[in-house]
């Protein structure tokens, strides 16, 4: 951005990036042009991160795709438990690709900087632990854990390893967002008091109804391997595998799943370090499959106030039968004002209304239940008080951002990551802030099936009365 446009929009930034989209929009072009001349420019032949991928589902596959859209990187291996998903690997990204069942075989590779933990939520932990032990830097799947005991564990891992730790809630490097949280803080709503968060869907996919291939079954799936863990042996199941997302052994339903999304970048806005007290209801209302988890969960949370932010309260909900069709939300909302992200974050709105300066008098009031005469005393004290324009709301225009066209906040979340193994960059959502976001989103399950509150030590990290 050149000098005299700086300086212009430093001038006028005071009233014109309230009420200007366009200028905001100009601002952000501005900003990720900027950012991806850098990502192109500041990478060598030495600078190239070999990664590899362990878990190829859904996130696994579109995790390794990010990852290879950023300059200077190349994939080296890959590892999952189903044999056709290791034969797509070599179809899709080359016959180079090293294929393995067995995690370890990729953690033992002197030649692998940096692995992509993409499996079934039960093995997040234990499988980066393990790979920061290793000496490699790790993305993380969020939920970061598949229990709120693992979390400390793994960032005392973190802490002594000095890995690179990324969790993957893209949103936190969204520009919508990060614009979000500057318009937050520059007081655009006023003082925040509650938060409105939600996913829905409509769908089977959506559902986690996943399709299954037709060669599914012991003989293609190390189910051994998958369900080593377990505390009780099952037999093999193909929806316990393929649609693992629906079990509690395995996923972490849609607390684990969504909840976790839309606490993260509740989180990065208001800089929170989460809430004390966690409160969840839910069924299974729609699809009857099976699954062990709700498929409609609504949660009600807590923070009080701190340094960081004064107390406010979130309800979280997710629908996977809504007839309103797919859409994701998070409304701020303050005393003057909301902030509403919409979709993955696509763009915000800011909607303003803030009280008059009088308090008001006459309508729906008590002012018509005195005598008259005591009626025309109060009009008289009320007019002689408040002038015309303090009898008035202020007409405050709103603001509507988009990022730039071909945005994709995947991409600047996978270069934050590999800026923080080349250059030693602050990581956005590391393995604080992930578990930070991680536990509370968890404790909503504790809730549910306990039926009863969960109260949270988000300073110390720690569930409280247990």
């Amino acid at each position: 951005m050149s000098s005299d446009r700086r300086k212009f929009i430093k001038q006028l930034g005071g009233t014109i990036m309230l009420t200007s989209a366009s200028l905001s929009g100009i601002a952000a072009k501005e900003e990720h042009e900027y950012r991806i001349l850098q990502a192109e420019k500041r990478v060598s032949p030495n600078d190239k991160v070999r990664l590899a991928t362990i878990g190829m589902g859904i996130m696994g596959y579109n995790d390794t795709r990010t990852a290879l859209a950023c300059p200077g990187t190349e994939l080296v291996a890959c590892c999952d438990l189903y044999t056709g998903r290791l034969d797509h690997a070599k179809e899709e990204f080359g016959q180079s690709v090293a294929i393995t069942k067995n995690y370890h075989d990729i953690l033992d590779r002197k030649d692998i900087d940096a692995v992509i933990i993409a499996t079934s939520d039960n093995w997040h932990s234990t499988i980066a632990e393990a790979a920061m032990r290793k000496g490699k830097a790790v993305y993380s799947e969020k939920p970061m854990v598949h229990h709120i005991n693992e979390g400390l564990n793994e960032i005392k891992t973190q802490h002594e390893t000095k890995a690179v730790f990324q969790v993957g809630s893209q949103r936190v490097s969204s520009l919508a967002f990060k614009k979000a949280k500057e318009m937050y803080q520059a007081g655009a709503i006023g003082q925040i008091n509650s938060i409105e968060a939600s996913f829905n869907r409509q769908d089977a996919l959506g559902a986690w109804q996943y399709t299954i291939p037709l060669d599914a079954g012991p003989g293609t799936v190390d189910w051994a391997r998958y369900t080593a863990k377990d505390k009780v042996k099952h037999p093999y199941d193909d929806n316990k595998f393929f649609r693992w997302r629906n079990y509690r052994e395995y996923g972490t339903g849609v607390a684990g799943d969504l909840f976790v999304h839309l606490l993260s970048g509740i989180h990065f806005i208001t800089d929170s370090k989460g809430p004390d007290k966690i409160y969840s209801i839910g069924g299974t209302y729609y699809w009857k499959d099976g699954r062990n988890v709700p498929d409609v969960m609504s949660a009600v949370i807590e923070y009080p106030a701190c340094k960081e932010h004064p107390a406010f309260q979130a309800i979280l909900r997710v629908n996977f039968i809504s007839g309103e069709g797919e859409r994701t939300s998070t409304k701020i909302i303050g005393s003057e004002g909301m902030i509403d992200l919409s979709n993955e974050g696509d763009g915000f709105t800011i909607q303003n209304h803030k009280m008059a300066k009088a308090p008001g008098i006459g309508g729906w009031d008590s002012l018509t239940t005195y005598t008259n005469d005591m009626q025309k005393r109060l009009l008289a004290e009320y007019n002689a008080k408040y002038s015309d324009a303090d009898k008035q709301r202020p007409n405050l225009p709103g603001t509507t951002y988009k990022v730039p066209d071909g945005y994709n906040a995947n991409i600047d979340h996978m270069n934050n990551f590999l800026d923080g193994i080349r250059l030693g960059k602050p990581i956005v959502e590391d393995a604080v802030f992930g578990f930070r976001a991680a536990a509370p989103a968890l404790a909503c399950n504790e809730s549910y099936f306990q039926n009863k509150v969960i109260h949270w030590d988000a300073e110390n990290m720690r569930l409280v009365g247990v």
